[in-house]
């Protein structure tokens, strides 16, 4: 079956999402929209809903940027797994997943809040694991910006020590016993010991062991450490490439990498972002697009641009074109940058209509059409592996969410690609994982063999 989470940011996947008469009115610190959105993620039978984060307030030093907001800035958000801590308590099967960086944070506390989440939700936290690379953020954190290699080692020692924290204690280890005052079995716990690198970390969590064994953990890289990090240790990779042939070299090429690990593909799953404009017609959904657009000023289209590219464009000609020593490689982003540089000079565009192209998705694909027309590019994406299944980025909320639900939804399940009910109570049982590993089912099985 075809996997789908959604992104229920408020401001919505578009630079002029929220300000459509169909977006929520006043999205800041908006809790009860956030539940909204989570339940009709629900109503729908996806399989998560997906937060991502920052750590810190972006884009400051652009003010026209800054004050219009765009869907990645977050100046004003919840810490995720707090917010989803409270939607779990609203919802009874969707999944919860949020992110949380290894560049800054620390892997015990990480551990202690996913853990905590999955015992809160009941089985349904994922953890999605980034290497920040935002030079902004560092300086919140009293860090210095960090190269993509040191960020990667960081970040594969990171998980192996949550990992680890993770399977502290075994599954029958607080017997709770009111008979015998037996409230937990001491030798069903373990320091973990950890002495790496980057980390040294005695444990055990100061948290039993959750309903899912760990958190499902979902990643987000598209570079060369990020995949190889991702082959290694993920359940999930969200984002994989901004075209679907981008999508099909990138899904054979993580996935031919897990054998070397012990792995089998069916171990990851991979669902590309996607943004939909759907309609009950087509001229419905061209008509939503263009709506959409419209809400766009030339001069905050230039900024996004700028943005995205790392390089100030504001000078140039708005109908001339990019600039011919962009550089492709910069410290964050740079696989988005490199698909934009390849489409404008491929197709001649002019800055105008570069960002023209690139908003309407953030960079990445969009679907637009009525329900079996978009219906009928998510089977092809899937069917050819492209992908296990789509992260929607949905231009307005909560219109874009609801018109999924209410029109994609049944035209997938009509052709028997995507779940009628909820199967399973965890997040790792919809998304079709095995179980978690774990050195206490390692133990039982050399008992039993001997």
């Amino acid at each position: 079956m075809m996997k789908i989470a959604c992104i229920p940011n408020l401001v919505g996947g578009h630079l002029g999402g929220w300000r459509h008469k169909d977006a929520f009115d006043k999205p800041v610190m908006n809790l009860e929209a956030f539940i909204e959105m989570s339940q009709i993620a629900e109503r729908g039978k996806l399989d998560a809903v997906f937060l991502a984060d920052g750590n810190g307030v972006r884009d400051m030093h652009m003010p026209a940027l800054f004050a219009a907001n765009h869907p990645s800035a977050r100046p004003s958000f919840f810490e995720p797994t707090t917010l989803l801590s409270a939607v779990s308590m609203v919802t009874k099967k969707i999944g919860v997943v949020a992110t949380a960086t290894s560049t800054f944070e620390e892997p015990y506390s990480v551990a202690r809040r996913f853990a905590s989440m999955d015992h809160i939700s009941k089985g349904r936290a994922g953890w999605n694991l980034v290497t920040a690379s935002n030079a902004g953020d560092a300086l919140n954190f009293g860090r210095p910006e960090q190269a993509r290699e040191d960020r990667y080692a960081r970040a594969q020692e990171f998980y192996e020590v949550v990992a680890k924290l993770w399977d502290s204690w075994a599954p029958d280890a607080f017997p709770q016993n009111k008979e015998t005052g037996q409230y937990l079995d001491p030798a069903r716990v373990r320091h973990i010991d950890h002495k790496g690198t980057h980390f040294s970390v005695k444990g055990p969590l100061n948290i039993s062991q959750t309903p899912q064994g760990r958190p499902v953990v979902f990643m987000a890289g598209q570079s060369e450490p990020g995949m190889e990090l991702a082959a290694r240790y993920a359940d999930g990779l969200f984002g994989a490439g901004t075209t679907k042939q981008d999508c099909v070299d990138a899904y054979a090429n993580i996935k031919g990498r897990m054998a070397r690990y012990g792995r089998s593909p069916e171990a990851l799953k991979i669902l590309p972002g996607v943004s939909i404009y759907v309609g009950r017609t087509t001229a419905e959904a061209e008509e939503f697009y263009e709506e959409l657009q419209s809400l766009i000023s030339p001069v905050l289209g230039v900024h996004y641009l700028s943005k995205m590219l790392v390089h100030d464009l504001g000078s140039l000609p708005l109908d001339g074109p990019l600039p011919d020593n962009l550089p492709e490689e910069t410290l964050g982003g740079s696989s988005l940058r490199r698909y934009i540089l390849d489409m404008a000079r491929r197709d001649k565009l002019t800055i105008r209509q570069t960002y023209e192209r690139t908003l309407p998705a953030l960079g990445g694909p969009v679907f637009k059409g009525t329900a079996t027309q978009v219906a009928d590019e998510m089977e092809d994406w899937w069917r050819n592996k492209a992908c296990d299944g789509f992260t929607l980025l949905q231009p307005v909320q909560p219109r874009g969410l609801r018109e999924f639900v209410d029109l994609v939804v049944p035209e997938l399940q009509r052709r028997g690609i995507f779940r009628k009910e909820y199967e399973s109570s965890t997040l790792r049982g919809h998304l079709g994982l095995a179980d978690a590993p774990s050195v206490w089912k390692a133990k039982a099985a050399e008992r039993g063999a001997a």
